[in-house]
């Protein structure tokens, strides 16, 4: 018995300590199990919190154009006879801003940014990267004071488009635009305070507290992701500057007309290629111009900047010889083959430059577009 006792006491202590040391191991596992956990629930967190607001603009900035139109309108009037009375027109420059919606390059603005008498439009883009070039009013909708404006441009960025039925009072907003010459973009930071419903149960304008100046009129209204919401409209003022109280057009409902009129725009307007041709070539002028007498076509003798002829690398001194399957014999020719097309299309343009021949793929533009008001149902 003594010496049962004795080995106990030999042997007892490794035992204790062992077991010990085996509950501190399973107890720091566990601990650690939990602070993994911990970790993986902050990092979810993390993940899934809202961009900020540096992020969120970034996103759609570049979406963001500044116009610049010039406005004709009746300066004076001068009563010449009894009968006769003599108007004089003036030109005024004015600025708004507008948004990329396609990358096919139809921008959406204010149909206030660019209206002018006799539809005499006439307008410049200039992009967030600093590109500049002309654009063509293809549609508007006065009703909604809206215009559709088209670009002949690559590389451009469309804006993303959220859901309004999403939008609540409260959320947060940024208006994006482009409020005095020389500044350059802007944004303004505000809230949705009110949201107005038509008598059929559907959503009116968007009533913001983010500040809405002249020049802003045709940006973008973008919620906390970025996305589009709103077209900047107007304001109320009673002092002419902004006081608070900012409208924008619901983006869906901007985008539905947008839509409308484009297809009606395609529909009754030919393709345009932007090129100015002299005489078709003879037999003599291909002689004199190229050293052989066989060349037919039309020589090109300017491109529009940014035209689709341009685009496709087209160039003044080459000769455009074939049009689709039709050979070039006369401008007349040319023309027939373009009107007979719709601006988005695209056709095989063969031309002759350095003593060969080159197929270039070509698609047409708005040129001088027939403009379209969407019909009242």
């Amino acid at each position: 018995m003594q010496k049962i006792l004795e080995t106990l006491k030999l042997f007892g202590w490794p035992v204790i300590c062992g077991l010990l040391a085996a509950f501190l191991f399973l107890q720091n596992q566990q601990l650690q199990q939990a602070a993994d956990q911990l970790a993986a629930i902050s990092l979810e967190r993390t993940d899934s919190s809202p961009p900020g607001f540096a992020e969120v603009i970034a996103r759609a900035a570049p979406s963001v154009v500044s116009i610049s139109a010039t406005s004709v309108n009746i300066e004076s009037v001068e009563r010449a006879a009894d009968d006769q009375l003599n108007l004089y027109l003036g030109e005024r420059a004015s600025l708004g801003s507008g948004i990329i919606v396609s990358e096919q390059g139809f921008i959406l603005t204010n149909l206030h940014v660019v209206d002018t008498l006799f539809d005499a439009f006439d307008t410049e883009v200039t992009l967030h990267d600093g590109r500049r070039t002309p654009a063509t009013v293809i549609a508007y909708d006065s009703e909604n004071d809206l215009a559709v404006l088209h670009i002949n441009m690559d590389d451009l960025t469309p804006i993303s488009v959220g859901k309004n039925s999403n939008l609540k009072v409260g959320n947060v907003v940024f208006a994006i635009g482009y409020p005095r010459r020389n500044i350059g973009q802007s944004v303004s930071q505000g809230i949705v305070s009110a949201i107005s419903s038509e008598p059929d149960g559907s959503q009116g304008f968007i009533q913001t507290d983010a500040a809405i100046n002249p020049g802003n009129s045709g940006g973008a209204l973008i919620d906390r992701e970025g996305r589009l919401v709103g077209i900047n409209t107007s304001i109320f003022s009673e002092s002419g500057s902004f006081e608070g109280i900012g409208f924008a057009t619901p983006a869906h409902i901007a985008i539905n007309a947008m839509n409308e009129m484009v297809a009606e725009a395609i529909a009754q307007n030919s393709g345009y290629l932007g090129v100015i041709t002299g005489e078709a070539l003879t037999a003599q002028s291909s002689q004199l111009f190229f050293g052989v007498d066989s060349i037919r076509g039309m020589l090109v003798e300017s491109v529009d900047p940014g035209g689709a002829a341009e685009r496709a690398g087209i160039m003044p001194g080459d000769v455009i010889t074939r049009v689709g399957n039709t050979p070039v014999s006369s401008g007349q020719n040319i023309m027939l083959e373009i009107r007979n097309a719709k601006p988005g299309e695209t056709l095989m343009i063969e031309i002759f430059r350095e003593g060969q021949l080159f197929e270039l793929p070509t698609t047409l533009g708005f040129g001088q577009a027939v403009v379209i008001e969407p019909k009242e149902v």
